[in-house]
């Protein structure tokens, strides 16, 4: 069935050769973890039993792990003994960390070990579940995880993780690592008589009151002869209605376009809705009503609405309040706008504890909106919000659910989940390729900051280039990603500015080729570049606020600092001198990253959403969350870029729009005055009275 040989010139010896599975390695797993203590040693048995077939090809994927601290032990009964005697004999000698069981033929991904153990020390857990692979004959039929959510391992829903999505791939544990004192503690591991793994273990693991942690990447390929044919996958699909302003473009409409396809990974059927199609930034002020997109959700037969940014298209709350009548509405925080009268970041504000009004000081700042008009929004918002059935607002950190707690009516609903990214794009490459291919020097230190508007002052710009500006010095050079309305503001050597990005596969390109991500903003719900930065190999820099506290994890995938210029500059010094720290923060990094915000990973997280409503079964109904077999696209290295995901932002406006922009900026700065707003309103309903008078004639 497997073998040796196939695993080691092709790691895929189900026939499919494409995925996660044969990824070149560009960089070494450092010596030690990130606070310096030892990697956890872990020792994976395979029980010898009677249909021992693929041993060959179990050990090659044992041996090809990256991990410092492994052994991999074959248990064979000695004469006359049981298998059950052997494994416990062999449990009893084991004095390591970590126990992971894997039956002859399974195969383990590259790099599982590290990343389950990672996962298993950072958050203090006696077991890490990954996704398990199952193929059959045919190739890859679908991939799950256990669907119990982390923490404590609950006794019901432990009973119900002992099938595959089909019912034919039985619970075989190679993708759970164990802590050897958990195992103890639980009594053992039983297996049956062909020395596989029984799921007795987890009811007993449960009782003991075992904490589990969940790594949205893959663990384990198993083999299961009678699974389902790759183009049938046991998967229950939902219809969802994907709404947002303006589509895919800009932070917030790139981050709900990887929600949107993670959802599509996990069988759901996804309709994407833009109000923009019913509007203009020009008329968000004054638009509230969208009756054309009212009737295909009333007619379209969809579960639930994932909602995001809509003040671009309007400024009223009441478009979702509309929709919350036909379906449920689960709306992403990617800012504040839906807990306040009109802002999206009401940093610092002092009105706000009390509820907004027409004394708003930020009235005429985007989201622009009438200051006589602030409190009808603000209370439409919490009426909407305090309904007998809320909608669910989802955070994308814990500050952000944080936040929006503090500022939401009482019984509101509120989430937090992972935001998704698409790994297989961001991920680390060869950063001396890298830098000749972009025209970057190879031998100097590469800083890079990145936003949709690079020179944005809600981005802490003035702050950051202070900063910079400070460390410079020869041997240093600096990357801008992003629109830069004022160029001449920057001053500073060994610059380099590519400009807007629009497609990711570049932008994750010149991620690789830095050193350093450095951002000193200080109102992100999350912060997305940092993540992306650090799928790609490139730890970050920030300041220890808002939601980078999440984006960034602190000593793994990067430094957080006191919130003090000072202090920025000391971290940024420090990595800038230590090689080798950097480069041990770029790899661990990557793999607690691509744990955690994979599209699988943060699907995970929607679908305890989905069932705290009802809309999917929990896990005591089900004990496998089950995707497609294209799940495995999103951990694979592209060949190519995907055309779908370009114009992600604007591409480089005309040298006249940037001057038209700088003049904007040195009369109102931030602000866009009234009289300004309503002219532009105006001019908006003009070109629709023409565009339907044409209409009229043809």
């Amino acid at each position: 069935m497997l073998n040796v040989e196939a695993f080691e010139t092709a790691p895929l010896p189900h026939g499919v050769q494409d995925g996660p599975f044969a990824r070149p390695q560009t960089m070494s797993l450092p010596g030690c973890l990130p606070d310096g203590r030892a990697w956890p040693s872990i020792c994976v048995l395979t029980v010898a039993g009677p249909k021992a077939d693929g041993l060959a090809a179990t050990k090659a994927s044992v041996s090809s792990q990256r991990y410092p601290r492994v052994r991999h032990v074959v248990v064979a009964p000695r004469q006359g003994e049981f298998l059950a005697a052997a494994l416990a004999r062999s449990l009893a000698q084991s004095d390591d960390d970590f126990i992971l069981v894997l039956a002859a033929g399974d195969l383990l991904v590259p790099d599982a070990l590290a990343a389950a153990a990672l996962a298993a020390v950072t958050h203090g857990a006696d077991a890490v579940a990954g996704l398990r692979v199952v193929f059959g004959s045919a190739g890859i039929a679908y991939v799950d995880i256990l669907s119990s959510p982390p923490g404590r391992l609950d006794p019901v829903t432990a009973r119900t993780a002992v099938a595959g999505c089909d019912g034919s791939a039985p619970f075989k544990g190679g993708e759970i690592l164990l802590s050897r004192a958990a195992i103890e503690k639980a009594g053992g591991i039983a297996i049956d008589e062909e020395g596989e793994p029984l799921a007795e273990l987890w009811p007993r693991l449960a009782e003991i009151g075992a904490n589990i942690a969940l790594i949205g990447r893959p663990v384990v390929l198993q083999f299961a002869p009678v699974c389902s044919t790759p183009d049938k996958p046991k998967v229950h699909g939902l219809v969802v209605a994907a709404l947002n302003d303006k589509g895919f473009s800009g932070g917030a409409g790139i981050a709900h376009r990887r929600l949107v396809e993670a959802l599509r990974y996990a069988g759901h059927r996804v309709e994407v809705k833009t109000l923009e199609s019913e509007s203009s930034p020009a008329a968000a002020e004054w638009i509230k009503d969208f009756p054309r997109l009212e009737s295909e959700i009333a007619t379209g037969n969809f579960d639930f609405i994932l909602a995001g940014n809509i003040h671009g298209a309007t400024r009223s709350a009441d478009v979702l309040a509309q929709l919350h009548r036909h379906a449920p509405v689960l709306a992403v925080t990617h800012d504040l706008f839906l807990l306040t009268g009109r802002c999206a970041h009401p940093s610092g504000c002092a009105r706000i504890a009390f509820g907004c009004d027409r004394f708003c000081p930020t009235s005429t700042y985007y989201p622009q909106l009438e200051p006589g008009r602030i409190q009808k929004a603000w209370r439409d918002k919490q009426r909407f919000l305090a309904t007998t059935v809320p909608p669910i607002l989802i955070a994308n950190s814990t500050w952000a659910a944080d936040r929006a707690r503090a500022l939401a009516p009482p019984g509101a609903a509120i989430e937090c989940i992972d935001l998704a990214f698409p790994t297989q794009v961001f991920r680390p490459r060869d950063r001396a390729t890298l830098r000749r291919e972009l025209n970057l020097p190879e031998d100097d230190v590469l800083l890079v900051f990145a936003a949709v508007i690079a020179d944005a002052s809600s981005k802490g710009i003035e702050d950051l280039l202070a900063v910079l500006r400070r460390v410079a010095r020869p041997g240093v050079g600096f990357v801008a990603i992003g629109r830069i309305d004022d160029p001449g503001a920057f001053r500073l050597p060994n610059l380099f500015t590519p400009g807007p990005i629009t497609d990711e596969d570049t932008l994750a390109r010149w991620y690789g080729a830095c050193d350093i991500h450095v951002t000193a903003s200080q109102l992100e719900t999350l912060g997305q570049t940092p993540i992306e930065a650090g799928l790609c190999g490139t730890p970050t820099v920030a300041y220890r606020a808002t939601g980078l506290t999440t984006a960034v994890i602190h000593g793994v995938t990067g430094r957080l600092t006191d919130v003090s210029s000072e202090a920025l500059i000391e971290a940024v010094t420090g990595l800038i001198e230590d090689r080798a720290g950097r480069d041990a923060l770029g790899v661990i990094a990557r793999i607690a990253l691509e744990s955690r915000n994979s599209h699988a990973a943060s699907y995970l997280g929607l679908h305890r959403v989905l069932a705290t409503r009802g809309l999917v079964a929990g896990p005591a109904e089900v004990g496998r969350i089950c995707f497609t077999a294209d799940v495995l696209n999103s951990f694979a290295d592209s060949v190519a870029p995907d055309p779908s995901v370009s114009g992600t932002v604007e591409p480089a406006p005309h040298a006249g729009i940037r001057l038209v922009r700088r003049v904007k900026h040195l009369i109102w700065g931030r602000a866009m005055p009234l009289w300004v707003r309503r002219l532009f309103y105006a001019a908006y309903l003009l070109r629709r009275q023409i565009k339907w008078m044409q209409g009229q004639r043809t």
